[in-house]
């Protein structure tokens, strides 16, 4: 069983194919956070400032800095362009010959599908949340208090780095952070991880599910946050089977996009004291509310998934 989408002909081995692929990703990411330095120092001093004192006071304190919070949206933004979306556009048009876009198998969704995926997307909030709250509150054994002290602290470094980003209040800046926080990263990782991992996965192991919670795990992996692993690999799961079932990334590039931008435009309307949900307090959600969750995101996954099985029987 392939699944509903095209399966990329493989013109190299798969460990050749990741490795190149891990080649142009490396070398995305290298160029883009020098390019945006540089540009960076251009900008503020006309290329006379030290970049790495340039660089850590943007990061450690953007209110000190001129336009700070937007430069750091736009570093964002470009460095995550440059590292998940334009290398693997560049090795499927370089290396594997492919058209611009090899991804999308079917015709664009219509509106019932984007609806569709917009409930399972919301619905599934709660159970995810419970994950989140347990992941969080894992401890190591006493003999790996190091590594787990270690853990803690990059935890701590990434959601204050976070912190910086989501600290908005003009509905300008809640566009920007929308944009960078949401689409972007929607679209670039869904078209590395979903679109290339995904499928080169499937392709090697002969096993779509196999290759969906892999894809997930390193989609997951990638972000460095060890105690937002588990409910991070779930969401990539769905948008890995949400793609499998339809043959549409767009799809899960919309869904990515519904869970990244209802995040950002929940928390700013938190802190305008526009709403009383904590979001990101994930110990507010009863059992009940998950339990209500998973059925409500089992029965939608299900409705998904027999209309693409029912449509690719009668085609």
């Amino acid at each position: 069983m392939t699944g509903n989408y095209r399966l990329v002909p493989e013109s190299a081995g798969f460990w050749r194919s990741i490795l190149i692929l891990f080649g142009f990703i490396l070398l995305g990411m290298s160029l883009g956070n020098l390019v945006m330095t540089l540009l960076l120092l251009a900008f503020y001093t006309g290329g006379g400032a030290d970049a790495a004192g340039m660089m850590q006071q943007l990061l450690e304190n953007p209110e000190s800095v001129a336009y700070g919070w937007y430069a750091l949206m736009v570093v964002q933004g470009a460095v995550h362009l440059s590292t998940f979306l334009v290398p693997p556009v560049l090795y499927n048009l370089w290396i594997e010959k492919l058209p611009l876009n090899p991804w999308q198998v079917r015709p664009a969704p219509d509106a019932g599908d984007l609806l569709l995926v917009l409930a399972i997307t919301v619905v599934v909030i709660p159970v995810v949340s419970v994950t989140a709250e347990w992941n969080g509150n894992i401890s190591l054994p006493g003999f790996l208090k190091g590594v787990e002290t270690w853990m803690r602290n990059k935890e701590d470094s990434l959601a204050e780095l976070t912190g910086k980003y989501m600290n908005f209040g003009t509905w300008p800046q809640l566009a920007v952070a929308c944009g960078v926080m949401a689409v972007i990263p929607a679209v670039g990782e869904e078209v590395l991880f979903r679109g290339m991992l995904q499928k080169k996965l499937e392709s090697h192991l002969g096993s779509p599910h196999a290759a969906i919670w892999i894809s997930a795990a390193v989609f997951s992996a990638i972000h460095v946050q060890f105690y937002g692993f588990v409910p991070r690999m779930l969401l990539g799961a769905l948008f890995g089977y949400i793609y499998f079932w339809t043959g549409r990334l767009s799809l899960a590039v919309f869904s990515h996009l519904v869970n990244n931008g209802l995040i950002v435009l929940m928390v700013y309307l938190y802190r305008l004291k526009l709403v009383d949900i904590d979001i990101e307090d994930n110990s507010s959600v009863p059992p009940s509310l998950a339990l209500a969750s998973l059925a409500a995101a089992a029965m939608l996954s299900g409705w998904l998934y027999r209309k693409y099985r029912t449509s690719e029987a009668v085609s």
